[in-house]
């Protein structure tokens, strides 16, 4: 990589740039969220703290016991909201998962690190309340897209017992990272969203999943699309060469798919991400 050549950045990261029609799938998003909510049993906006957006949507389990589902939307950690992703929820309850979708405050008026917290006080909640949704506790996936897939991979490095003694050593069974980003100096250098993020050399280091320790518990499945930039797809493999094919066992550019549409497959049973999610769902 150049050395941090801003404009270069740019290109590399912005999304929304590199796909014209993203629009398109932010329209179809909302409308097939709208439509999931309206059709299945749902609990909206329980607060799973006292934090500003710290809330979360429940679709319940059809049956008691069944593997809990954490999804958490993306969008440069200061855009977007669970609503625009309940979409994905009815696939995931078809498989039998009970599904949660929190929300997070976004930058620039709360930091990465802040955000990172409030996903172990959603994850914490989800651990405490998901048999009265039909989830089995012990199984819990975390699922996430971009920025999501970055705090999905974080969730996997916590340490439970230090945020709470009454939860478990490995609260986080495991995690599917989609289009996730794992080193965030790169980002820190981005033009376009640093004035949004404000990230120090110093939360760099606190919240870069490929410069932690590997998790000692857990396994991550880490995707992107094959269309996406050569960032995307380098921070795709960075995160199986830090951490190692024990823990990162699946690392896969999927083809023909950019960062927004490699999402809508996990919806999909043809598709394999949706297939990856199942197998970690069981």
């Amino acid at each position: 990589m150049p050395a941090y050549d801003p404009a270069w950045l740019d290109r590399m990261y912005n999304n929304r740039a590199l796909v014209p029609e993203h629009a398109v799938h932010f329209a179809r998003w909302a409308e097939s969220s709208r439509q999931a909510r309206a059709s299945g049993p749902c609990e909206l906006d329980l607060a799973y703290g006292d934090g500003p957006n710290e809330t979360l949507d429940v679709f319940p389990a059809a049956q008691p016991n069944s593997p809990v589902v954490v999804f958490i939307h993306g969008g440069y950690w200061r855009s977007l909201d669970k609503a625009d992703h309940s979409f994905v929820a009815p696939a995931l309850t078809a498989a039998g998962a009970c599904v949660m979708v929190p929300n997070y405050a976004l930058c620039p008026a709360v930091t990465i690190p802040q955000i990172t917290l409030q996903m172990v006080r959603a994850l914490a909640w989800t651990w405490r309340h998901a048999a009265r949704y039909g989830g089995d506790p012990s199984r819990i996936t975390v699922i996430g897209h971009s920025a999501g897939g970055h705090l999905a991979a974080m969730l996997l490095t916590c340490a439970w017992k230090a945020v709470s003694r009454d939860l478990p050593t490995q609260l986080v069974k495991d995690a599917l990272s989609i289009s996730g980003l794992y080193e965030l100096e790169s980002i820190m250098h981005t033009p376009f969203v640093q004035g949004d993020l404000r990230l120090t050399p110093e939360q760099v280091l606190k919240v870069s999943p490929a410069w932690l320790p590997a998790p000692s518990r857990g396994v991550l499945f880490t995707v992107a699309g094959a269309d996406e930039s050569a960032e995307f797809l380098r921070h795709n493999t960075l995160i199986q060469q830090a951490w190692g094919t024990a823990v990162v066992p699946v690392c896969e550019a999927l083809p023909g798919l950019n960062h927004f549409s490699v999402l809508e497959t996990l919806t999909q049973p043809t598709q394999r991400l949706h297939q990856l999610a199942r197998q970690l769902i069981g």
